[in-house]
């Protein structure tokens, strides 16, 4: 922690602020998990240990819950699960992830205390709960909890009162992190980290969080200056700076008075009709086309629930043309219709259209995002792929280069997904050089790989 510190954000309460001038892409610092487990739904098909998406796991052969890649994973994470996987044989059966990261962080706590190094600057359990801020359907999931983690609290071990076991959920429920597998493409469990949770939030932040090896990194997105409050998003940038809001009052307990949300800054795009020459727009066909837009948004996800692709390139085309002419391309309707159409059209293996579709999502998302905001740098990752499966090399190798910039300031050189990119940065390069001497050999080459 040489590079931040703890210090009294006023209305904000505790954050953390940088105590030397930082770069793009510098780790501000990285910190191991107090306790962390997979979701539910991957319990199977993701190591318990170190959280990596894997084929053929081997199961401990005592709970026969808990998953590991090896012996190497299972032993690591022994100290850890050795409790647990009592309990789950005392009752018979594995409570739900929250339940058992509220166990996994009281056992953490009577094993080290709340404080577990010298870089920790909180205890966990001086970390916010808002129990009594939560509405009443939350208040009642909360006591179920309760009930169903006194059940699974091994007998004979140390009580402890529902204020506490609550207090113990609360905190899980405002500062648990979300962990993504090793490519960092799918959400694998939730962890505790308590000196991320002291960094406050913003909309347009100066910093961003990885899942790197096992630990979370906090990395700067621009130059921070000594003494600079270091932030967060806690939500997606895109949506209404009103809806922004909402979610945050809603998960967080806070109101984000942040300039993005106070000044309403980019709102205008993100609800914006298209430009036309010569002829207004009328308010009203603006108005219909986005009703439109929402209900078919509404209809392509039932589509994509039921894995009905046609169905779902079928409507995204309809909504498309509805929208031409109508709506910008950084409208948030639009830019979801973009989105999906050209991810279903890739994997359909229509890339000429779907590499048509990515660019304009692209060029919306760049007015709109931090231009070294992951999402965006994934997103041209993902264009950038399509247009190079789609032949068109130079496009998709320019794309390539600019997600891997952004994405080296984000995720960092060593980073699964970095070194994916710089791979196929390598590839597209060597591609490229043998398009530009014999064209007509580069496509007979590209429909033969692709066929295969």
């Amino acid at each position: 922690m040489e590079s931040a510190e703890l210090f009294d954000a006023g209305k904000k309460g505790r954050g953390l602020r940088a105590t030397k001038e930082l770069n793009a892409g510098e780790v501000v610092f990285a910190e191991p998990s107090f306790s962390a487990v997979v979701f539910d739904s991957l319990a199977t098909q993701v190591c318990h240990s170190c959280f990596r998406h894997q084929a053929n796991l081997h199961r401990c052969a005592q709970c026969k819950f808990a998953h590991y890649c090896n012996r190497t994973c299972q032993t690591a994470c022994w100290d850890e699960h050795k409790q647990e996987c009592g309990a789950i044989r005392k009752i018979g059966k594995a409570p739900s992830e929250s339940v058992r990261l509220a166990a996994r962080v009281l056992w953490r706590i009577h094993k080290d205390t709340g404080i577990v190094s010298d870089s920790q600057l909180v205890s966990v359990d001086q970390l916010e709960d808002h129990v009594a801020d939560l509405p009443e359907e939350d208040g009642k999931k909360l006591k179920i909890d309760v009930h169903s983690f006194l059940e699974y609290w091994s007998y004979g071990r140390k009580q402890h009162s529902v204020e506490d076991i609550s207090h113990i959920f609360g905190i899980i429920k405002c500062n648990g992190f979300t962990l993504s597998d090793q490519k960092g493409l799918q959400a694998v469990g939730v962890g505790l980290f308590p000196n991320l949770c002291l960094v406050n939030h913003n909309c347009w932040p100066n910093c961003t969080v990885i899942l790197n090896h096992g630990k979370i990194e906090l990395r700067a997105l621009e130059k921070i200056a000594e003494g600079e409050e270091l932030t967060v998003s806690y939500v997606d940038f895109l949506s209404l700076s009103a809806d922004r809001q909402k979610k945050l009052k809603e998960n967080f307990h806070f109101d984000c008075t942040c300039e993005h949300c106070s000044q309403h800054i980019k709102d205008d795009l993100m609800m914006a009709a298209a430009e036309s020459e010569g002829n207004k727009l009328s308010a009203d066909t603006v108005k219909e086309v986005t009703a439109f837009s929402k209900e078919c948004l509404e209809k392509i996800e039932m589509a994509r629930v039921d894995r009905d692709y046609q169905e779902v390139v079928k409507l995204c085309r309809e909504c498309l043309q509805k929208q031409e002419n109508v709506l910008a391309d950084t409208h948030l309707y639009k830019l979801r219709v973009l989105s999906i159409a050209s991810e279903v059209l890739s994997f359909a293996q229509s890339f000429a259209e779907a590499a048509g579709l990515a660019r304009r999502m692209v060029e919306g998302y760049k007015k709109l995002y931090h231009p070294n905001n992951a999402q965006l740098g994934m997103a041209i990752m993902r264009a950038g792929i399509t247009h190079w499966h789609a032949g068109q090399i130079e496009v998709g190798h320019g794309m390539i280069c600019k997600a891997y910039r952004i994405l080296m300031f984000t995720h960092g050189p060593n980073h699964a997904i970095t070194r994916d990119l710089e791979s196929m940065r390598r590839q597209t390069e060597l591609e490229l050089k043998m398009f530009k001497q014999n064209e007509q050999g580069y496509h007979a080459m590209k429909d033969a790989a692709l066929k295969k």
